[in-house]
């Protein structure tokens, strides 16, 4: 897509970091903006912030690891705005434990929300953006999908790998059929996000993670990376310029996905190692 303005664009997990980056940036290219997220509160502010700019904006609470929300999303978002032509599917949690310790309702909340939320995404706003001249999806993944050796992170990582793969397939079968809709996905490094904080919307019934004793030295270390990390601002930045672009991988740091991969391939015996850069998840 190389024109923006006028179009709409649909984001999920807008009321903080990322999403809410995205969303702001949108507006500043001139679209009409659906914001969407779990967080009421925090979504009425980011709605009445975005718009003070002046752009058309509205707000979907909207758990998006349900498919009757997304659907609700899209049908607001039709009735607000009459047209789709960028989705960005930013809504994501992380918790976790050592393997044998982890909840099987953790499990559900986190492929939940990350890879079940961006299947949906896909699925109900795809047929939505056929009916446009053109339109873009945006996945967001993680350095995380690259690099499976941060221990109590099994939920997050799979969750990311599947995002990565599925956006992998999607590109390649809109392409193969010639159909105008792009897809990239993000895979963010640290940037200073609440991910870290995830566990703030656990549903009810879900034990919390954040006090195994596994768990504090890893979010501390989180806490840390995302403080010292790229604002979420710089993020948007390039996410705007990748759905011009129509550029598949939206890099935040090109230099951990190169670490992280290189082990994998002398793995396979096909490459030398060459020692990953220290970093976390996004």
């Amino acid at each position: 897509m190389k024109e923006l303005n006028g179009r709409v664009a649909v984001v999920t997990g807008a009321a903080s970091g990322i999403g809410r980056a995205l969303a702001a940036r949108f507006a500043a290219e001139g679209m009409s903006v659906v914001l969407a997220d779990v967080e009421q509160d925090r979504l009425d502010e980011a709605v009445r912030e975005v718009g003070q700019t002046g752009a058309p904006v509205t707000g979907v609470r909207t758990d998006v690891s349900r498919l009757a929300d997304v659907e609700a999303l899209a049908g607001r978002a039709i009735e607000r705005f009459g047209a789709v032509h960028v989705v960005a599917n930013i809504a994501g949690v992380e918790s976790g434990a050592p393997l044998a310790d982890i909840p099987l309702e953790l499990w559900s909340w986190v492929m939940g929300v990350n890879f079940w939320g961006t299947l949906y995404g896909c699925r109900v706003f795809l047929p939505l953006l056929r009916q446009q001249p053109e339109g873009h999806i945006i996945n967001a993944s993680s350095v995380a999908a690259l690099f499976g050796n941060a221990s109590t992170t099994a939920p997050y990582v799979a969750s990311k790998a599947a995002i990565l793969g599925l956006s992998e397939t999607l590109r390649h079968e809109l392409a193969e059929a010639g159909e105008p809709i792009g897809v990239s996905v993000l895979v963010p490094g640290p940037v200073d996000t609440r991910l870290p904080d995830a566990e703030r919307n656990l549903p009810e019934g879900v034990p919390a993670m954040s006090g195994h004793p596994a768990r504090k030295a890893l979010l501390d270390m989180l806490r840390g990376l995302g403080a010292s990390g790229l604002p979420p601002d710089a993020v948007a930045a390039m996410v705007v310029a990748a759905i011009s672009e129509d550029r598949f991988y939206i890099l935040t740091h090109p230099e951990h996905a190169a670490g992280f991969l290189r082990p994998k391939l002398e793995l396979m015996g096909i490459a030398d190692s060459a020692a990953a850069p220290a970093g976390g998840l996004a």
